[in-house]
């Protein structure tokens, strides 16, 4: 199963819809639509998701129950869905989401249909009962990595005493990702974590998870660390841990990722004139009377003062310390959660005459590979946090690809050899 190009996309939404009505969806001027349709200028990828939306073989569920799907997902610690996003592009169906942050939620509701009442989207997961969450082929989790209780397996060893990740993971959260797991016994799973995860407790944290999954669960894994600039402006390493309930011949060399990745200039707000107008956003973030970026997003002469203050002190005493200054051609450092606060790691350079700025909410949405048609319906101090803490979402659109067809052979092994519970070691 492939992705088709931007272009192409455009392309076979032409043969169904006018240029002003694609227009419209996306958020983008019709003479922009024009003018990707003619070659003149590049279809961003960060669209793909909008205009697949006006296919009529787009997949889409069906009371939760995932309908004509290709394939069923649960979204765990969903956040605000970038990585549903990206299996959804591949024509799955989510039957079930887990957030327990509240404003995440709003913001999920807000996208995504099956969000808003289509299939249960529960709080805490911790409290919920393994066997009631819905059937599924593929489980997705980008689960908080917590401390895993290292010393406690250790003197079971030595007592010669057995244990399993019920013991080994108790109290993580990760648990919970391993008890549905093990409940439900999924074709597949894709769970995400920041690259530190790998040397967390001298890398004993990590072997704990692999042990637990290959071991105790009886999945094949494969993980690899992934930097999201192939795909957006931002260096922003993260690692992918993909298991399969039986042998695949999943390889790692099969994304495709670009050498050269979008520069920071490809998601600004653009002050040509270009920059649509989005019923959703209206002029919160971009003034389009003044066509300028909303003076709110520069930096107040106090908190400018005060990180070049902070940056040269800190190079004076040979530290690396001190704000990123980002310009149209660059890479920018990783968008954190704490971005609301100063800005810092990526500030926006405006020239000598004005003080820098942050990205605005729409800008981080896009610098995640979220399109346009995303909708921010929390405040902005809630759009940084979330966009922060989030994927980027063509990298889990790129992985769903290569893992696609290795979780259609299982299920078509499945379908011909007998039920799930046949294949699965805890039946």
């Amino acid at each position: 199963m492939t992705l088709a190009a931007p272009l192409d996309l455009l392309r076979q939404a032409r043969a169904r819809f006018t240029q002003r009505e694609i227009a419209a969806h996306v958020g983008k001027d019709i003479k922009t639509v024009r003018r990707w349709e003619k070659g003149e200028t590049p279809c961003p990828a960060m669209l793909e998701p909008a205009l697949r939306d006006l296919l009529p073989q787009r997949a889409r569920p069906n009371n939760g129950a995932g309908g004509d799907a290709q394939f069923r997902f649960i979204d765990l610690f969903a956040g605000i869905g970038g990585i549903r996003m990206g299996f959804e592009a591949h024509g799955g169906a989510c039957v079930f989401t887990s957030e327990w942050n509240d404003f995440s939620t709003r913001t999920y509701r807000e996208n995504y249909p099956g969000g808003g009442g289509e299939h249960a989207l529960i709080g805490d997961i911790v409290s919920f009962p393994a066997e009631d969450v819905p059937s599924h082929d593929v489980l997705l989790g980008g689960f908080p990595c917590q401390p895993f209780s290292i010393a406690g397996v250790s003197k079971k060893n030595a007592l010669g005493r057995p244990h399993g990740f019920e013991c080994t993971t108790q109290g993580t959260l990760f648990f919970d990702v391993a008890r549905i797991i093990a409940a439900k016994r999924p074709a597949a799973f894709l769970l995400e974590n920041v690259k530190n995860l790998l040397s967390h407790d001298k890398g004993r944290t990590f072997d704990v998870i692999l042990q637990t999954l290959r071991d105790e669960l009886g999945y094949e894994v494969h993980y690899r660390v992934v930097d999201g600039q192939h795909f957006t402006p931002q260096h922003r390493e993260r690692i992918i841990i993909v298991g399969f309930r039986g042998k695949t011949t999943f390889c790692w060399d099969d994304l495709h990722l670009p050498e050269q990745g979008p520069r920071l200039g490809s998601i600004l707000h653009c002050t040509d004139g270009s920059e649509p107008l989005l019923p959703w956003d209206h002029d919160r973030f971009f003034d389009h009377a003044a066509q300028r970026v909303q003076p709110k997003y520069t930096l107040t002469p106090n908190l400018w003062t005060y990180l070049q203050n902070y940056a040269a002190k800190h190079r004076a005493a040979g530290n690396g310390f001190g704000f990123g200054m980002a310009y149209p051609d660059s890479v920018t450092r990783t968008l954190s959660a704490r971005y609301h606060k100063d800005g810092s790691e990526i500030l926006v350079y405006q020239g000598e005459a004005l003080r820098p700025r942050r990205l605005t909410p729409r800008e981080c949405a896009r610098l995640m590979g979220f399109p346009d048609t995303f909708r921010i319906p929390v405040s902005d101090t809630q759009a940084y946090r979330q966009f922060g803490n989030s994927v980027v979402m063509p990298v889990m659109r790129e992985v769903a690809r290569i893992m696609l067809p290795h979780v259609q052979t299982l299920l078509g092994e499945e379908t011909r050899h007998g039920s799930k519970q046949a294949l699965s070691l805890y039946a």
